[in-house]
């Protein structure tokens, strides 16, 4: 595995940036992507949402102003690895489209958005952390998809529906995105 671009060769970092619901499969999907990319020899890192929060943004609510915080934070530490020419998959809400639309304008690397899709119902229905039902007592103020707003992609450069098919299917399209934008 090089980690490295050779000279007179393009940088194979690349930042892919998975949006959705909570409970939509971001995670689920990132980490398959990312076996994959390994089993290939390829340098690939996951930046979960959830565990940033523990970490690199554990000092942020989830106001509108510390939610754009995050995601910049995100997008700098993925440029950062990017430029170790890795593929960086990062596995967060994001809800807003146009703070999405200005760091794939940002970015020193190539930048695939995917949509991970899944109806709020089935988000629902999935919850392993039980968050919507406290959104829903009105424990959890703010919680996106509920009482703040999620805004989606128009375009996204792949659109993975997982209410509808399997996470190897949705991952399959996405590394074909990937050898796409390599070219």
């Amino acid at each position: 595995m090089q980690s490295q671009s050779e000279p007179g060769k393009p940088r194979r970092g690349m930042v892919l940036w998975f949006t959705g619901l909570s409970a939509s499969g971001k995670t689920t999907l990132s980490q398959a992507v990312a076996k994959a990319l390994r089993a290939r020899g390829e340098a690939a890192t996951v930046l979960d949402g959830d565990a940033m929060r523990q970490t690199l943004s554990r000092d942020l609510g989830f106001s509108r102003a510390d939610r754009e915080t995050n995601m910049r934070r995100l997008a700098a530490l993925a440029q950062e690895h990017a430029a170790q020419d890795e593929i960086v998959l990062v596995a967060i809400i994001s809800p807003f489209r146009e703070l999405r639309e200005q760091l794939r304008r940002e970015s020193q690397a190539s930048f695939l958005e995917i949509f991970v899709d899944a109806p709020l119902a089935t988000c629902e229905e999935r919850d392993p952390k039980g968050l919507y039902q406290r959104a829903r007592s009105g424990e959890l103020a703010r919680f996106t998809g509920v009482s703040d707003p999620y805004e989606p992609p128009t375009a996204p450069d792949v659109h993975c529906f997982t209410a509808e098919e399997r996470v190897d299917a949705s991952a399959a399209r996405i590394l074909k995105a990937i050898e796409n934008a390599a070219r």
